[in-house]
């Protein structure tokens, strides 16, 4: 707890706004998409699969592959408990909407659906020509994703339930991706093997999206690790979320953003 609240005033101290950005491509990012209060029209429906969510008390077990719960001591969890706890915050899946929309990714890749509240932020803001691919390794979480897509519609989603490492292993991974969502493992060796892995896939204009950045030393290595990357011109840093960017074009910059 104590490293989180130092690591938030550190981030604090050393953030900006658009103000202290000099990047006509991050200023632009900024002023056009995150800080605009416009939301996709289909972030209604977004809304109303939450609160289906959130009012969903049936327990399920969950498999979990990662580094673990901070919050759940048993793997018998509530679906409500789940998405309250441990899933996307209705903000943050209006920031995912928002940018969506606003880079109109075709090809889209999220590792990590659990139930589903990312994947569903990710298709409000998303083309009907969009392709998205949502991984999932627990088939309890996975099948309640499910079927909350099938009730609200959500479609144009296809979900593959496997480990995170075998995904990468299968004829699932061989697309080039233009935006990639990464809320899995959240451990360093993990998060830099699916970000390697990811790189050979990633088109010019691509973005990847780093969860908890800041939830463990961890994670924090990974992070800076990632930055350092040659291949990563424009890095963003908005505490929760990391943003990577791979534009050729661009002067290789680090930012540190209030979104």
């Amino acid at each position: 707890m104590l490293q989180h609240i130092l690591s938030y005033l550190k981030f604090l101290k050393n953030s900006s706004n658009q103000h202290g950005v000099h990047s006509p491509f991050v200023y632009q990012l900024l002023t056009e998409c995150l800080y605009t209060k416009q939301t996709p029209e289909k972030f209604s429906i977004v809304k109303k699969h939450r609160k289906w969510l959130l009012q969903n008390n049936n327990e399920i077990e969950v498999t979990d592959f990662g580094a673990g719960s901070r919050v759940f001591k048993s793997n018998l969890r509530k679906v409500s408990a789940i998405a309250k706890n441990a899933g996307m915050t209705q903000r943050r899946q209006r920031l995912l909407s928002k940018l969506i929309a606003y880079l109109k990714p075709n090809e889209i890749l999220e590792i990590g659906t659990s139930v589903g509240l990312a994947t569903a932020a990710i298709w409000s803001g998303s083309s009907p020509s969009s392709k998205i691919t949502t991984v999932e390794g627990c088939p309890a979480t996975s099948g309640i994703a499910r079927k909350g897509f099938e009730h609200f519609s959500i479609h144009n989603i296809d979900q593959a339930t496997m480990k995170f490492d075998q995904f990468f292993e299968s004829e699932n991974f061989r697309n080039k991706i233009d935006f990639a969502f990464i809320d899995g493992n959240h451990s360093k060796k993990s998060t830099l093997d699916y970000f390697e892995k990811l790189l050979s896939r990633m088109t010019n204009d691509g973005i990847i999206i780093f969860d908890d950045i800041y939830w463990s030393t961890e994670m924090t290595e990974a992070w800076k690790d990632i930055c350092a990357h040659p291949k990563v011109t424009v890095s963003i840093d908005t505490y929760q979320w990391g943003l990577v960017f791979f534009r050729k074009e661009q002067q290789k910059e680090h930012f540190t953003i209030r979104v």
